[in-house]
């Protein structure tokens, strides 16, 4: 039976739940698609890295991770390669880029994959600035080289949106995107609204793993801002970096505004979105222009209705109108699952 073999850069929460699931979906995935799916290298920026072109011992990594908080020292896989260098050198079909997020320049995630791309390696990534930096130059480059580049877990977790975009809107023109693209955001206006501290909120939101290292990419909507314009590049063939966007997070409200909010029948979310000039009989040149900002919705809409660490988008579509999708209580799990079903795309496409 045949290897398909992928190198993991970074092995965080996402990382950990995506390697349980190809520990539990091996058995499956061998009998369905014929090919075993083989970790050949996870690399770390401070737990370690480990590299063996034969193949990983996942389980033991993970039990390393949870018990030592670090691959073991005497490991037989141990190497001394960063992330880079992985990219660069380690045997591998596929690379999953799920480093920490660097939203004001997209790299070293950016630098990663492009790495493998050259080598003519396909790329995934979970990492959202790579999309909101780079997006156009790497699909350029995925097609020079003959390879897949895929990205469903940058906005919404393992949601579908770009494959649902790609599989079954074929020839429809999205011509708006929007939503609430930030769980934690969205967490934190319902703790303070139930009267928690943004202090007290974000040590709820850590114990629930929704809230980025650095938490400022939350709380001041550069998260968001990523996500949104990934969307708009990869469904509406914008050209947009962050530094693009009207962007205002949510560290200006409190409690009494959303209170106030409340008494007006609305309800304060952290809105996302991106709009083509001169549609629905507007008037413009056809660019693309995105926003990230506090807005008060109606109590009674879809929008008001997602709460806590849920989230939702929406695409304004020619032919099939407005469709929206509402992912409930998103975990890293889902976003493993986002990876996984990349993975699985690039199996089928090209077996």
């Amino acid at each position: 039976m045949k290897n398909f073999k992928v190198a993991l850069l970074g092995f965080g929460n996402v990382g950990r739940a995506l390697a349980g699931i190809l520990l539990e979906k091996d058995e499956d995935i061998r009998r369905r698609y014929g090919f075993g799916i083989v970790v050949t290298a996870i690399a770390t920026h401070s737990k370690g890295t480990l590299y063996d072109a034969g193949g990983i011992d996942v389980a033991g990594a993970l039990r390393d991770i949870e018990e030592l908080g670090h691959f073991s020292q005497d490991h037989p896989a141990r190497v001394d390669m960063d992330a880079l260098a992985v990219a660069h050198s380690a045997d591998y079909d596929a690379l999953l880029e799920m480093t920490t997020l660097n939203i004001r320049t997209g790299q070293p995630a950016s630098d990663h994959i492009r790495a493998a791309l050259k080598r003519g390696k396909h790329a995934i990534t979970a990492n959202k600035g790579p999309i909101a930096w780079q997006y156009r130059n790497l699909v350029e480059l995925a097609k020079e080289s003959g390879v897949r580049f895929y990205f469903e877990s940058t906005v919404m977790d393992g949601t579908p949106l770009f494959n649902l975009a790609d599989q079954t809107l074929r020839m429809c023109e999205i011509r708006e995107v929007s939503g609430i693209l930030n769980s934690t955001t969205n967490f934190i206006l319902q703790k303070l609204e139930e009267g928690l501290s943004y202090d007290e909120a974000l040590e709820e939101g850590r114990k629930l793993g929704i809230v980025e290292a650095d938490p400022s990419l939350d709380i001041d909507g550069y998260d968001p801002t990523a996500k949104i314009i990934a969307m708009a590049n990869a469904l509406m063939d914008a050209d947009l970096t962050p530094d693009g966007v009207d962007r205002t997070g949510i560290a200006d409200i409190d409690r009494e505004q959303i209170l106030a909010a409340k008494k007006r029948g609305n309800v304060i979310k952290l809105i996302c979105r991106a709009t083509r000039a001169g549609t629905a009989g507007s008037p413009g040149d056809g660019s693309v222009v995105a926003t990230v900002r506090p807005e008060e919705v109606p109590a009674g809409s879809i929008f008001a209705a997602v709460d806590g660490t849920s989230a939702v988008y929406s695409i304004l579509t020619d032919y099939m109108g407005r469709l929206t999708m509402v992912e409930h209580d998103a975990m890293p799990l889902q976003t493993g699952y986002g990876v996984f079903g990349d993975i699985l795309r690039i199996l089928e496409e090209c077996d």
